[in-house]
């Protein structure tokens, strides 16, 4: 773990810069507060009433996600492997994020469920939702912990404070706003923090690039430092960030791999991401919800990836560890400074006093964004899908929303601890990705086959979560011990197509053999038993117009993003 002790590393911060943040923590303190008095049952805790408006559930939406895997994840993979970062955005998540607008949401929305795992519940009984249940719970604490870490460096660069105690000062943050007001207190936080995060990510980015040259100088002094410029200043093949070395192959693993089973297990079938959607008023509201959150998002990548490719050219010690790390992969860190140092090394050699106390509050927002999300899906699945369902039943909804408090502190406890486990990892995107393919790749795969295929047993359900999360655990072993040879984040890849693969193999032959539930059972759940007019309600009322259709929404993102794909190829 990088114990960020070092002198060299501290961002010199002055009181301006510190006044600034107090005033930040006091509004993200006050709107806990404030919400504190709109939580009066457990669907206002864990689902806001949902009462949400679309363009709130919309930036919260894309708010949850805009937290470590983005500002710290994606800006190291901005200095490490340069232009095919984009594909996280434009291949990895805009079009699973129209799909889930205008095919999951109906089904989510429409069957008035609580979250992900109680619609497989509904679907394909007890022992899928049950295992379900647990993965998440787990996938959420380790990922929390990935937030909560990144939150902590930039508490230890502010502050020389040890990592142990910026750890546990950062988690106390979260946990005070996130136990006031529930979901309600997440997402205004979320919507906030956005703004506050593009008020980091603009100017860090334009004061950047007038610093280089402009793009053109930039291009320039990657053409010039870099053995692999070509690779870093295209964005396909990517054979630098999958760690494949043939061109083919690369593209089928950027398209397959990320951009099908990871992007679509992660956003389609991620109780933290569809937890703000289910929060909207209306079916409108919630199908627009991640429609909305897209088009930022598809602007967002330019804005976090090119500070991470400029960092990489400006700062001695990025540029002396890229080199390095490309002479030998195993190398992600070198003279206290790994890759995830990127965005803080490019604040603290670029803006003057008072704009990096904007900045530094900006990444603190965005930390705390993502372990508030994590946490507050969290306390919901344990509430509603464990302990509701399996230990204490048909109790009054008060005891369920002091139960929802408790999680909420419990799994802050539990984030702190994994938290440290993030820290060995010298770009967090590998451990995020590898973390998705264990959990969000089979979790698709049991999703899509039981949507579209009737004949999905309950058997089936449970047996190919279990077998698909263990193939993608095997492929991580089996790289981690030299027996395979895949560098870069391509091993994760890998692992979501085995998990995908054999979750859909093993649960048809397992339905093959076993009792299908019947027709009557499945209305509603299924996409052949449920009515069109089910299944999409259109816009009526304060949410009609034409431009709030969400198909009309779905072909502009993707408009947007084909576009970017094809000036940045």
């Amino acid at each position: 773990m990088l114990t960020l002790a070092d002198a060299n590393l501290r961002l010199n911060a002055r009181p301006i810069d510190y006044a600034l943040i107090a005033v930040y923590f006091a509004f993200v303190l006050g709107i806990g507060l404030l919400a504190r008095r709109k939580v009066a049952s457990s669907m206002d805790f864990f689902l806001s009433g949902r009462s949400m408006p679309a363009w709130v559930t919309g930036l919260a939406f894309i708010s949850a996600n805009l937290a470590a895997v983005e500002i710290l994840g994606m800006t190291a993979d901005g200095a490490q492997y340069g232009l095919p970062s984009v594909h996280y955005y434009w291949i990895g998540a805009v079009p699973a994020m129209v799909f889930l607008g205008l095919v999951m949401m109906p089904f989510y929305y429409g069957s008035k469920v609580r979250s992900v795992p109680e619609f497989l519940l509904r679907r394909f009984g007890r022992f899928a939702h049950l295992v379900n249940s647990v993965s998440f719970a787990l996938a959420q604490v380790l990922i929390a912990g990935v937030n909560l870490y990144a939150l902590s460096t930039v508490v230890n660069l502010l502050l020389g404070w040890p990592s142990w105690l910026s750890i546990l000062a950062a988690g106390a943050i979260v946990l005070v706003y996130t136990l006031l007001g529930g979901l309600s207190a997440a997402i205004y936080n979320e919507v906030m923090q956005f703004f506050v995060i593009l008020a980091l990510l603009l100017p860090l980015t334009l004061v950047g690039l007038h610093r280089v040259g402009g793009w053109n100088g930039l291009v320039g002094r990657i053409d010039g430092s870099s053995g692999d410029a070509a690779l870093q200043l295209h964005s396909w093949p990517g054979t630098n960030l999958t760690g494949i070395g043939d061109s083919t192959l690369s593209v089928l693993g950027i398209v397959f791999g990320l951009g099908f089973v990871l992007s679509f297990g992660y956003w389609t079938t991620n109780f933290t991401e569809v937890q703000r959607a289910l929060s909207a008023r209306s079916m409108s509201a919630a199908r627009r919800t991640p429609l909305i959150g897209a088009y930022p998002k598809t602007l967002l990548i330019l804005l976090i990836m090119i500070p991470g490719m400029v960092a990489a050219v400006l700062s001695p010690q990025l540029s002396a560890l890229k080199a390095a790390n490309a002479a030998d992969p195993s190398v992600q860190s070198l003279g206290g400074v790994s890759f995830n140092n990127s965005i803080e090394l490019l604040m603290r050699d670029l803006l003057p006093n008072g704009m990096l106390g904007i900045a530094i509050a900006g990444l603190l927002a965005a930390f705390m964004a993502g372990m508030a999300a994590n946490v507050s899906s969290f306390n919901t699945v344990v509430t509603y899908d464990i302990w509701q369902t399996y230990v204490k039943k048909d109790r009054p909804d008060e005891y369920y929303l002091r139960t929802g408090r408790v999680l909420t502190v419990v799994g802050c406890l539990v984030a702190i601890g994994t938290a440290f486990i993030a820290g060995n990892f010298g770009n967090i995107m590998d451990y995020l990705q590898t973390l998705f393919g264990f959990f969000n790749a089979p979790l698709f795969a049991t999703f899509v086959l039981g949507m579209f295929w009737k004949r999905m047993t309950p058997a089936a359900g449970g047996i190919g979560l279990i077998a698909g999360t263990a193939s993608a655990i095997t492929i991580d072993m089996l790289n981690r011990t030299g027996i395979l040879h895949v560098s870069g984040q391509g091993a994760s890849f890998l692992g979501a197509i085995a998990a995908f693969v054999v979750d859909i193999l093993l649960s048809v032959a397992v339905s093959l053999v076993t009792r299908p539930r019947t027709d009557a059972e499945l209305t509603g759940l299924v996409w052949s038993l449920t009515r069109r007019g089910d299944r999409v309600h259109e816009a009526t009322g304060e949410d009609a117009g034409w431009y709030r259709r969400p198909a009309v929404l779905a072909v502009g993102v993707l408009a947007l993003a084909t576009a970017l794909n094809i000036a940045f190829w």
